[in-house]
């Protein structure tokens, strides 16, 4: 198989997923975010709450329909570019992914209808319940994809079969395989604080425009609170998974730090230009010790550089160093506006303070940039194997050629752009829609609704 059409199929999976993965992750999010605002206001009885659930659950809806869709086209991939793939690992993933639709998807698809149009149709606690079980479907069918893509990484609780196939021997193993438990928690709290910062972003873009806007105040002092409380947890979570990747995947680990030899006291490069044709690290800022300390926990620990593992297992070291340090320095954003939020909040400028809901504004697709930089660190990082050790990239794909791939590359570029842009802008215009005219319409159809009823009424004695 040629290696131009071994790119141009990566490419492809690439962009399909990268537009996929932005869209479950908003909603893991969002549908939490509804349950919690519908939880407090059957709780308290404040109205503001389901106003301001009212306002998100189309966009959810909208978001929700658009992850459903790219998620479609994936599935067909494996068997048009990716059959030796699909093929081989079948065995073990297929059961995964039928049960990711049997228990996740059933579970939001049979009640998202009563979420959406149920809310004047069934009694509160069992809308509630609904939403609650939609949220919960959402986390469940995180956690069965990512179980298939962490085998993928750490492979465990299987045997090969005389065919090349992997077949299950375990599967509590398989499921819960060593990098599992580290992705599964990474993923949802970045898709928590992927949707809170959306949250704040549309928050303090109404605020910019009104300070006495009550329910962009609550949506935004919501979101900072998520902000201040997930973001620290996030970075301890992603440094334990950094451990967990040195200790199963060290060439990542050793692409991601850009350490080209196996070192003592290893730093920790902060900056810089990798060449790869020099083995070396150009213009780099780096503070000495650091990368030991943090990697191996020891002053003079040794770490292994990219020199430790055959050239041919090698990950591609430019792409994975600076998409990581993109996530990295996203998530410390996220985090200094987390702790300046409690700052103002303190001093009781939090909806008063314009050049913080300016940097909210701008950090508003924070989430969604850091979610694909870690994902392109994670996946590029596990070249040249598809099972990681095992299965490599240029045997995992189909008969195909580049010309076949590349003219349904140019077909899906255009068909995404058009509908996931439309989608998009029409969630954009929802959001610039402010919650509190959104409430005052939705009270003024109702009560023309009630005062054709009364004239009906009067009319027909």
């Amino acid at each position: 198989m040629g290696e131009l059409a071994v790119d141009l199929a990566r490419f492809q999976f690439a962009f399909t997923v990268s537009f996929h993965i932005v869209f479950p992750a908003f909603t893991i999010g969002l549908a939490s975010y509804l349950a919690v605002l519908e939880g407090l206001f059957l709780k308290t009885g404040q109205h503001k709450y389901i106003e301001l659930y009212q306002y998100w659950i189309k966009i959810f809806a909208i978001s929700f329909g658009m992850g459903v869709v790219s998620g479609i086209v994936m599935s067909y991939q494996f068997g048009t570019n990716w059959s030796v793939f699909a093929e081989k690992t079948g065995p073990v993933l297929g059961p995964l992914m039928g049960y990711e639709v049997f228990t996740a998807f059933f579970l939001e698809a049979g009640f998202l209808g009563v979420m959406l149009f149920g809310m004047k149709r069934v009694g509160q606690k069992l809308h509630f319940l609904s939403t609650l079980i939609v949220a919960f479907g959402t986390l469940f069918s995180a956690f069965w994809i990512l179980s298939v893509n962490s085998w993928m990484h750490t492979p465990a609780g299987y045997s090969v079969n005389e065919l090349g196939q992997f077949i299950p021997e375990d599967w509590w193993a398989v499921v819960f395989n060593p990098s599992f438990p580290y992705r599964l928690v990474h993923m949802v709290l970045a898709a928590y604080l992927t949707t809170a910062f959306v949250v704040g972003g549309v928050g303090a873009y109404h605020l910019l425009r009104s300070q006495h806007n009550h329910l962009a105040r609550k949506m935004f002092s919501m979101a900072m609170w998520m902000a201040a409380i997930v973001t620290p947890l996030q970075v301890v979570v992603g440094d334990l998974h950094g451990l967990n990747t040195l200790e199963h995947q060290p060439a990542k680990i050793a692409a991601m730090e850009g350490h080209f030899e196996t070192q003592k006291g290893a730093p920790l490069i902060l900056f810089g230009i990798p060449n790869e044709e020099e083995k070396v690290v150009d213009y780099k800022i780096a503070i000495p010790h650091l990368g030991s300390v943090i990697l191996k926990h020891e002053w003079n620990g040794e770490v292994k550089g990219l020199d430790a593992f055959p050239e041919e297992q090698q990950p591609p070291v430019t792409l994975v160093f600076w998409s990581f340090r993109i996530m990295v320095a996203l998530g410390f954003m996220m985090l200094a506006i987390g702790l300046t939020s409690l700052w103002l909040r303190w001093k009781k400028e939090l909806y008063h303070n314009n050049w913080f809901h300016r940097c909210c504004l701008v950090m508003a697709p924070a989430g969604f940039i850091a979610l694909l930089s870690g994902w392109i660190t994670t996946e590029v990082g596990r070249q040249p194997f598809t099972v990681y050790g095992l299965l490599r990239t240029v045997d995992s794909i189909s008969p195909v050629d580049a010309a076949a791939v590349s003219v349904s590359l140019a077909a899906f570029v255009v068909v995404y752009f058009s509908v996931f842009g439309a989608g998009l802008f029409y969630i954009l215009r929802l959001m610039r829609k402010s919650p509190t005219k959104y409430q005052q319409a939705l009270e003024s159809k109702t009560s023309e609704a009630s005062s054709s009823i009364t004239t009906t009424t009067h009319l027909n004695p």
